[in-house]
């Protein structure tokens, strides 16, 4: 009888053990993330989230198979009061442990997307608000606070656009405003090399009128052979001090990108970026220059052409002319063309 019940003791006590060792498999160990069909699924926490807005976001979001579980391994970790933002990856194959060691050690992945070329600073920080957690308010505020970007910067409310550079970033999700403004002027310097600012001295022009100047040669055309060909045409008008005539810089006076025919009542807008009325390169740019516009103003094709025009085949080439009458007969070829298709503005 007695090696009966010892037996009987035995074997509950295996069972127990089995039942415990299942358990804390399940609630260390187990993959708990639930698998998502559309791709990798990504936890974001928020600056300042409390342990209750993640678990929230977790139970909303059913990124995980056993809140429960987590949220019991959670406590007893000390992750409560050791919330940290970010995004974060969660594989599939995570445990309550894995997740806990990520979010406790606050190892999220960079993320990489493309700063597209804008016009005006709200475009900017619509931009960024989309990729990274930074509000576009808070990047707004700091883009308009004129002391606070010359103290960091060295430039102002007018040309701090020249400090961006359209192309590829990668930052963590919880980046703030400030810290992106750190990021694209680290990026800015890394572009101004001792040898592209020999070439800007060479022609009398600082990194701002660079920027400047490129983005009109930006906004002219797109055509990367055209590029130092018109930055040339413009060099040559400011050397011997014409009025640019720029369009592009018309345009963004009057703030109507989509206008495909300069008329003779745009040229008399009230604007310092009125390159008709004032000579030299206006106040800032107007766009965000990227590496090609910038590298054709700093290498622009040496030639005597002081006038261009687009070509009315609509390629997007531009013929280039020396004098004004022939600049005249380009022009009026071009004119023709819209009046053929009828485009007035």
């Amino acid at each position: 009888m007695l090696r009966r019940f010892g037996w009987i003791l035995l074997a509950v006590l295996l069972l127990v053990g089995t039942w415990a060792g299942y358990q804390g498999w399940r609630v260390w160990w187990k993959p708990n993330v639930t698998p998502s069909p559309e791709g990798p699924a990504y936890l974001f926490i928020r600056t300042g989230a409390t342990f209750r807005e993640v678990l929230n976001t977790l139970a909303r979001q059913e990124l995980l198979q056993d809140t429960a579980t987590f949220r019991w391994l959670a406590v007893r970790r000390g992750y409560p009061i050791q919330v940290r933002p970010g995004r974060y990856l969660l594989s599939p194959e995570l445990g309550n442990d894995q997740l806990l060691d990520k979010l406790l050690s606050g190892h999220q992945d960079t993320l990489a997307f493309e700063l597209d070329a804008f016009k005006y600073k709200p475009q900017l920080a619509r931009q960024i608000s989309r990729h990274l957690e930074a509000d576009s308010a808070s990047l707004r505020q700091l883009l308009a606070n004129n002391a606070f970007l010359k103290q960091n910067y060295q430039l102002d409310t007018t040309t701090i656009l020249t400090l961006f550079l359209p192309g590829s970033y990668r930052l963590v999700w919880n980046t703030s405003a400030r810290q992106f403004l750190d990021s694209a002027a680290a990026t800015h310097r890394r572009f101004w090399t001792p040898r592209r600012q020999q070439q800007a001295d060479s022609l009398g022009l600082s990194p701002v009128q660079v920027h400047v100047l490129a983005s009109i040669v930006q906004r002219e055309t797109a055509k990367k052979e055209d590029k130092p060909v018109i930055a040339g045409v413009y060099l040559n008008r400011l050397r011997r001090s014409m009025r640019l005539q720029a369009d592009p810089t018309l345009l963004w006076a009057i703030g109507n990108f989509g206008v495909k025919r300069v008329l003779n009542k745009d040229k008399l807008v009230d604007s310092p970026y009125n390159t008709y009325k004032h000579k030299g390169l206006p106040p800032g740019p107007i766009t965000s220059a990227n590496r090609q516009s910038l590298d054709a103003v700093l290498k622009p094709t040496a030639h005597r052409y002081l006038f261009f025009c687009a070509r009315p085949d609509r390629s997007g080439f531009s013929d280039f002319a020396e004098t004004f009458a022939q600049h005249k007969q380009n022009a009026r070829r071009y004119q023709h063309m819209l009046d053929s298709l009828r485009i007035l503005r």
